[in-house]
């Protein structure tokens, strides 16, 4: 019998993987018989369907980086615990600002889990910003998970209490619905030409810059590869720009939903980001098989182990060897194409993560009833 009967789950503005995972929480604690609210922007609920997978859900606007509408926003979310009717026994915050605004919240003596999705990059009076947030979210969470292993570290010196490594697993993707020359077809990549794949958020962590200034040294190559990036964001004008004044062949698809046509159908794909904690896109790639480029950065080299052509992060001449070592070599591509599913036999799997989850719950909401006597 399940000793936690309701959970709030609270996260910023997301549109990548930390709101799918939260909605691959969100579901599987449903199916558990937990009663599940999700606090997060309305975008949110547009994007990741939790009202879908069972959960209630509460528009409340937390931005993604501090500003001067926090307040707001702490209002916003005390205003809609309070009309959620309450009954939580455990607020599970995800990202940096949504630990924040839940930990301004929360009821005193309400358990608070807080896990840290990404690591804090900004520098300047942003960056000085971000580390205090940092530091504060870190000491009043009760149990603090973070994505990879440096987020760990990070958070234990700034003087967290309860540190541990979560499992993010990717939800698998649905079997690809059209076949690679299909697919190529729709993107206009003629028969015998390479299609070089990524996708993601397009914003600078993701580090596309690099994967552009690459792909523009392949234009001597006959036949040329293309570069398709799948995903819509902020860098999307910068990067368009980047890619017009390079004659780099590469094409900003926007936001697709196929994206396990595109990995079946590239011969290579990539991910250029200068940070990443447990990518799922990185864990898609290697379940479906495909032949990945990928930077050592963050938890990427304990998921991909030997998978992966692992290359340092801003690297064009690492990404540019890498890439095209693996375009004239077919019989690495299957070498490589072999090692990926076998490598993501060995990661947990979404009931795993689900019931590690469900034990820091379980344990917390155990503490607490204790110390109530």
């Amino acid at each position: 019998m399940n000793v936690v009967g309701g959970v709030a789950l609270v996260l910023a503005s997301s549109t990548g993987g930390t709101g799918r995972h939260v909605a691959s929480l969100a579901g599987g604690l449903v199916a558990d018989g937990i009663t599940v609210t999700v606090f997060g922007p309305a975008a949110t609920e547009e994007r990741f369907g939790f009202t879908a997978a069972g959960a209630r859900f509460h528009p409340v606007e937390i931005p993604a980086s501090p500003t001067l509408s926090d307040a707001v926003a702490v209002r916003a979310l005390r205003s809609a615990l309070r009309s959620a009717g309450g009954g939580f026994d455990v607020i599970h915050a995800h990202g940096l600002r949504a630990g924040l605004v839940a930990a301004l919240v929360r009821p005193h003596g309400q358990p608070l889990v807080v896990t840290w999705h990404n690591l804090v990059m900004a520098s300047g009076t942003r960056g000085w910003v971000h580390r205090r947030l940092e530091r504060h979210v870190a000491r009043v969470a009760d149990v603090t998970l973070g994505v990879s292993a440096d987020l760990v570290a990070r958070a234990r010196a700034l003087g967290a209490r309860d540190v541990r490594l979560a499992a993010v697993p990717a939800p698998p993707l649905p079997a690809p619905s059209r076949t690679a020359e299909e697919v190529r077809a729709e993107l206009g990549v003629e028969p015998g030409r390479p299609l070089v794949f990524s996708a993601g958020r397009l914003h600078p962590q993701k580090g596309y810059d690099v994967l552009i200034s690459a792909a523009a040294r392949w234009r001597s190559r006959t036949p040329t590869p293309m570069v398709v990036i799948a995903g819509g964001g902020p860098a999307y004008a910068d990067l368009a720009e980047r890619i017009e004044g390079s004659g780099a062949p590469v094409r900003l698809l926007g936001y697709r939903r196929d994206v396990a046509d595109l990995l079946a159908a590239a011969d290579v794909v990539v991910a250029t980001s200068v940070w990443e904690g447990q990518p799922l896109f990185v864990q898609e790639a290697l379940r479906a098989g495909a032949v990945l480029v990928a930077t050592a950065v963050g938890g990427v080299g304990d998921i991909v182990g030997d998978a992966a052509l692992l290359v340092p992060a801003g690297d064009v001449a690492a990404v540019d060897a890498a890439v095209v070592r693996l375009l004239d070599d077919a019989g690495l591509r299957r070498e490589y194409a072999i090692r990926g599913p076998r490598q993501a036999a060995t990661w947990p799997d979404e009931a795993a993560a689900h019931a590690q989850i469900m034990d820091v719950y379980a344990e917390l909401v155990s503490r607490e009833r204790r110390s109530l006597g």
